[in-house]
């Protein structure tokens, strides 16, 4: 089945999206390779040279890296880091962080759906962090954007899908890819996710803290695999109580 998650121009078998932010770097090459993931986020300050460890030394080079826009505090920023990364080989996929305040580190869909604007008028493909708001996603939309990425929980939290009322919305309305981002605690949060029909999910923190990183990274790969298909299968409608076989007759003679 063709079934291939489709970003602006390009097109990935997998559906999930490993972030990079707290991993050991010895342990990332294995991370990737039992996630099975295509995608790999990396923040441009972890792409050093000279004596400190290059993260970029650790990721397969068949896998597309995703850099993002970590540290903006406004578009204007966003852009410029955009531009570095650029710069450094890493291509136009772009996702969109623009964060300016420290507290609650939730992203400013205001100044993230500028800074998607400025980066269409220089050819790069946006995928734009923000929290789930239907205006704002339209305004990143016609803005150009080749993904919207809400979040489910705040940063780090591993709460799962606290605003998944306001994600059903834009899966209503809002026809990119819609790609879960923070939150996702486990791998039932996952499939859950994959099973409102979301295009893909990314994860960090769950796998980045489990005991054996690896084992938990195929975990997470299984249940987005196992929720996509039981969306595409379509899920049975909930109901009151009801016979799945007959209650009568089979016993009479």
């Amino acid at each position: 089945m063709d079934d291939k998650l489709k970003i602006g121009k390009y097109e990935f078998d997998s559906r999930f999206i490993l972030g990079s932010g707290k991993y050991s770097l010895e342990l990332i090459k294995s991370a990737i390779q039992e996630a099975k993931a295509q995608i790999i986020t990396l923040a441009l300050r972890r792409a050093n040279t000279g004596k400190i460890a290059n993260i970029l030394d650790y990721i397969p080079k068949n896998i597309t890296l995703l850099p993002n826009t970590s540290g903006a505090r406004n578009a204007h920023e966003a852009l410029r880091i955009a531009r570095l990364s650029r710069e450094l080989g890493c291509g136009d996929l772009i996702k969109v962080e623009v964060i300016s305040d420290s507290k609650y580190l939730l992203p400013d869909n205001y100044e993230s759906a500028k800074a998607c604007e400025l980066l269409v008028k220089e050819g790069f493909t946006p995928l734009v962090y923000m929290h789930a708001d239907l205006y704002a996603a339209r305004s990143m939309r016609d803005a150009g954007a080749g993904a919207i990425m809400p979040l489910g929980a705040p940063i780090g939290t591993n709460k799962g899908l606290c605003a998944k009322e306001f994600i059903q919305i834009l899966l209503n309305e809002i026809e990119l890819p819609i790609i879960v981002d923070a939150g996702i605690g486990t791998p039932a949060q996952a499939c859950e996710a994959m099973q409102m029909g979301v295009s893909a999910v990314m994860v960090n923190t769950a796998i980045a803290e489990a005991k054996d990183i690896a084992l938990m990274a195929r975990a997470f790969s299984l249940a987005v695999k196992a929720g996509r298909e039981a969306y595409l299968a379509g899920l049975a409608s909930v109901s009151e109580a009801r016979a799945s076989s007959p209650l009568t007759g089979f016993l009479r003679d």
